[in-house]
């Protein structure tokens, strides 16, 4: 299953999305996978590599496609996290399997890279075979990130960025897909809500949304929601989860609602479906009902096995998302100048919102 090359030559080498394909997973497990780097279950990797094996893939040929074209052949992606944490994370596997399987058509590697800490990603960014780099929710938080790229000529997309000028940008509605969930729980009645939100700023820890906090965030989507939520609900406290997953949500919430009933919120809007569920875990933990004794909406749209009834949630369209981003990549390679697109998001009556309990 050979790829052609620009000239339309075939150049008889396997993709990643082929490996992909005959291992039967998604692009974004096949590269995490035959990297070696996160939690790819044993069996899952020993297939990757059987595929890969197979069709005599050995990784994108940086050296062979320099020499052809005077590019690598590799696009890098930009994470606010850990690897390993992100592959938890439902919605950031769906944009990379967006990115990677459009990337992967014209047999274009992937190469993750993690934002954990200034110091790495400059050494990172400085030295790695790239011919373009797209920032997953970094925007304004990766500006020596961006400064380094253009130094070198490396061309630069945003997804869920702070949109710039020369940078196109691959967004959702963030604030509006929030204050559709804002404006669903004052329609029914709720005045006490509070926030679960996502980190506002790399590093971000378990502690109090405060202004000052808010004002320093740097991680657009979560900033972006608590607009939306203050749109609607403008003095509405919170708590910065610090992760995307039920147990830092079962966490967040805990902190929010272990108190005294009447100081107790009758909502709860938390920024991912999975740091929603882990609220309703909290509440059932100390004996509330959702949701007779509490509301909670979340944000995302994704399948959430573990809950008893499906959330109140916005969706996005994730895969999209990072396709869009796939696209943006090739155009701009090819000498265009690809545009800023924001999706929108749509809204999901769950079985988890209802009028609020009379105190």
């Amino acid at each position: 299953m050979g790829r052609h090359s620009d000239n339309g030559e075939a150049d008889g080498r396997a993709t990643l999305s082929d490996v992909a394909a005959r291992a039967g997973v998604s692009p974004s497990t096949a590269s995490i996978a035959f990297s070696g780097q996160g939690p790819v279950a044993e069996a899952t990797k020993a297939r990757v590599l059987a595929a890969a094996e197979e069709l005599g893939y050995t990784g994108p040929d940086p050296l062979a496609r320099s020499l052809r074209t005077g590019r690598s052949g590799i696009v890098g992606a930009l994470i606010p996290q850990r690897i390993g944490t992100s592959f938890r994370d439902p919605v950031i596997i769906q944009t990379l399997d967006g990115l990677a399987e459009e990337l992967g058509q014209g047999g274009t590697g992937l190469l993750l890279l993690s934002e954990r800490t200034r110091e790495t990603d400059r050494v990172s960014l400085e030295a790695a075979p790239i011919d373009a780099l797209v920032l997953l929710g970094c925007g304004v938080s990766s500006p020596a990130a961006i400064a380094v790229l253009h130094r070198r000529g490396v061309p630069v997309i945003t997804i869920e960025g702070e949109p710039s000028a020369g940078v196109a940008n691959i967004d959702v509605d963030n604030r509006g897909g929030t204050r559709l969930l804002a404006e669903h729980l004052r329609d029914l009645g709720h005045r006490d809500v509070a926030l679960v939100t996502l980190a506002l700023d790399v590093g971000d820890e378990l502690a109090p949304l405060t202004d000052a906090a808010l004002e320093a965030g740097t991680l657009r989507p979560g900033v972006a929601r608590v607009h939306g939520a203050r749109d609607v609900f403008p003095a509405a406290p919170g708590i910065i989860a610090s992760g995307s997953t039920i147990a830092d949500g079962r966490a967040a919430g805990r902190m929010l609602l272990d108190v005294e009933a009447s100081a107790r919120p009758t909502a709860i809007m938390a920024q991912s479906d999975l740091l929603a569920a882990g609220v309703v875990f909290a509440a059932q933990d100390l004996g509330l009902s959702v949701p007779a004794d509490l509301s909670v909406v979340g944000f995302d749209g994704v399948r959430i096995d573990e809950l008893p009834m499906p959330l109140t949630t916005v969706s996005q369209p994730a895969q999209e998302k990072g396709a869009a981003a796939g696209r943006a990549v090739v155009e701009l390679l090819d000498g265009g100048q690809p545009e800023s697109r924001c999706f929108p998001v749509v809204f999901e009556r769950g079985g988890t919102t209802a009028p609020p309990a009379e105190r």
